[in-house]
């Protein structure tokens, strides 16, 4: 099922259109939240080095061992449980407006299909001093 498909074999290209950019783009920011999440929950127990350890001198110690400065204190990363939280219902929205772009177009086709001849069985015309419908039924 392809958002547009029904608006595009009744005609209504506007409508098919409209169905497929949102379809596209939805998923195109579902798949950014998703990988925005992943990050996230990647990088949820990283850190890293606010200061080194000093000597009297105010130069960094170095351990001999990996030749680099001894760390002193650590800052801890930007994505925490809230954070990540939030991008996982960011994920969420976006999948549920997919969801939603399947079932409004499929909505709008199906009422499309019910009224592809409404122009053609009811009339309405209008003048400066009234207005006329006209409708057409055929009974069986």
């Amino acid at each position: 099922m392809l958002p547009g498909y029904g608006q595009v074999q009744l005609e209504r290209h506007n409508g098919a259109m409209l169905f497929a950019i949102v379809e596209v783009f939805s998923i195109g920011m579902a798949r950014k939240a998703a990988m925005d999440l992943h990050e996230a929950k990647r990088s949820r127990t990283d850190s890293t080095v606010a200061t080194f350890q000093l000597d009297a001198n105010g130069r960094a110690i170095i351990d001999p061992a990996t030749g680099l400065p001894r760390p002193a204190t650590f800052s801890f990363g930007r994505f925490d449980d809230a954070r990540i939280a939030a991008r996982r219902t960011h994920y969420e929205d976006w999948i549920a407006a997919i969801i939603f772009n399947h079932l409004f177009a499929g909505a709008d086709a199906y009422v499309a299909a019910n009224l592809w001849d409404f122009k053609g069985n009811v009339d309405v015309a209008a003048t400066p001093r009234s207005a006329r419908v006209m409708a057409r039924v055929t009974l069986p």
